[in-house]
């Protein structure tokens, strides 16, 4: 008999990890060996079950999926991340296969490419969902703003979203666990290597990457 795949689901919605679980429980060869509602416990839960592969959503309280992928792949580089997101923008994609990722799939699609993804990256293959690597369009060749953005730090792009969000550097620092200078000094930083003065021009890069879409 063939060993099952075990799985660690990581998702801050219940619900969407009790859809997951039922899917994946479908298939005689994969099992669903834990269960993590944030990026902290994530890492936790990789230590303690060793899965095969770990299904990880982006957007969730605390670290968020990226920085959990590069705290897991710095512990184990052999580790077999699959993300399955909201996120259907190439700035996501990029970043979370540059942390470590060895798939990314989307929310929108359907079961059995979740399924199938998991089954190719068990394999230690790259599996990335058809359609998400598209030229990213109205952006102006001379600012390259994504290639900046793919650029920048787990803590730069952070501070990026929340300032696009329109966040004020007092509340990033509350959020972030970090001291108002340190936030201010990120911001000036950024803004810097966008080559835009002002918080509205740099969501409107934002906007642009779809970083902002939710």
């Amino acid at each position: 008999m063939n060993k099952r795949t075990k799985v660690l689901l990581v998702d801050d919605h219940a619900v969407v990890r009790a859809g997951f679980k039922l899917l994946l429980s479908a298939v005689s060869s994969m099992e669903v060996t834990a269960e993590a509602d944030c990026g902290e416990q994530a890492i936790q839960l990789y230590q303690q079950f060793q899965p095969d592969v770990v299904v990880m959503d982006l957007s969730m309280p605390g670290i968020g999926g990226l920085e959990a992928i590069r705290r897991i792949i710095q512990r184990d580089e052999r580790a077999n991340i699959l993300v399955f997101s909201v996120h259907n923008e190439q700035v996501y994609v990029r970043r979370a296969l540059n942390a470590g990722a060895k798939g990314y799939i989307t929310k929108n699609s359907a079961p059995e490419i979740l399924v199938e993804a998991i089954e190719i990256i068990q394999l230690g293959q790259q599996y990335v969902e058809q359609g998400l690597f598209v030229g990213v369009m109205g952006i102006p060749a001379e600012h390259d703003y994504l290639k900046i953005i793919e650029n920048f730090s787990v803590r730069e792009f952070d501070i990026f979203r929340l300032l696009a969000k329109g966040l004020t550097a007092h509340k990033i620092a509350d959020e972030l666990c970090l001291g108002y200078k340190t936030v201010a000094n990120y911001a000036t930083q950024i803004k810097k290597k966008l080559q835009v003065s002002s918080v509205t021009e740099l969501a409107h890069v934002a906007v642009m990457l779809g970083v902002l879409k939710h």
